[in-house]
């Protein structure tokens, strides 16, 4: 809430803070989010956010506060089109478009989501991209982050120096276990949620949606090809993000975040997901491509 809570410094100027403890450059959701809020500030909050693209120019440093500076590009009958720049040290860090739009009634549809079962096991026989009828384990029968962590002292030793206010859950192997246990597999699907309670404020659930969806959506290039974050693994970094939003939701309740590549060539990867309340609604999908560079062990 405090990250997500900017200062007004004047007309459509806003200034956000980092974590006191946090790793070396500002986490790319965190600066997206930020930039939402920014923007939304800026709108009716009749208006309902429905899309962003954002692009990472730089790395963001996280021992300096960040300014975003909003320009209103457009406020139609329907649509409010903002856009949203990210600066530090007078050089742009983050720029990003968001577009908002009033309630109205028409087509609606949606592919089907996973289905949630009590003891579902993982499956490897997906093919990446096609309609499958996977099945997933509700998040209460999947290991904590802290406890995913135990076999790795030093990470779990980071993660308990930071507050973590999202509860991530992982269905299959996350991108930091060694190479040697793990597998490719076309799909990786991650429960998660804000662990605590948010006010009813529909802007607020989508800045945090935003910020989790940068979490763990460039896992699923290395899932592809079983590799790994880190030594004898790949570095990364974000590019650029996009996000759009389909139906109502809370991020303080369960989401499911189905996320596969399609592609990686030339050092890039990309990535899609799609998020599903519990109960199978698809309610918004991100897409990202990352920076990936094989480093040595």
């Amino acid at each position: 809430m405090a990250l997500l809570d900017l200062s007004d410094l004047g007309p459509d100027t806003f200034l956000g803070v980092s974590p006191p403890v946090g790793p070396q450059r500002v986490f790319g959701g965190q600066v997206a989010s930020q930039a939402l809020v920014a923007a939304g500030r800026t709108v009716d909050p009749a208006r309902a956010v429905h899309s962003l693209h954002g692009y990472f120019v730089r790395p963001g440093d996280p021992a300096e506060p960040i300014t975003y500076a909003v320009e209103r590009v457009r406020d139609g009958r329907s649509f409010s089109v903002r856009r949203s720049v990210a600066t530090q040290h007078g050089k742009t860090i983050f720029f990003m478009s968001a577009s908002f739009h009033v309630p109205e009634e028409g087509l609606d549809h949606q592919a089907p989501a996973p289905r949630v079962v009590p003891g579902a096991k993982p499956s490897d026989s997906e093919e990446p991209g096609a309609p499958d009828d996977r099945v997933v384990p509700p998040p209460e029968e999947l290991p904590t982050l802290l406890e995913r962590l135990a076999p790795y002292p030093e990470r779990a030793r980071a993660l308990a120096l930071r507050e973590m206010p999202i509860d991530v859950r992982y269905d299959g192997e996350p991108g930091w276990v060694r190479p040697g246990n793990r597998r490719p597999e076309p799909h990786q699907r991650v429960w998660m949620r804000i662990d605590g309670t948010l006010p009813d404020d529909p802007l607020l659930h989508a800045c945090a949606l935003t910020f989790a969806s940068d979490l763990t959506l460039l896992d699923s290039v290395l899932s592809a090809h079983g590799e790994v974050w880190g030594p004898g693994g790949v570095i990364g970094a974000s590019l650029d993000h996009a996000v759009w939003f389909h139906r109502p939701f809370r991020a303080d309740e369960w989401l499911l975040y189905d996320c596969w590549s399609p592609s990686a060539s030339d050092a890039r990867g990309l990535a899609t997901g799609r998020l599903f309340t519990r109960d199978g609604r698809h309610v918004a999908s991100a897409v990202q491509e990352g920076l990936l560079r094989r480093v040595g062990g």
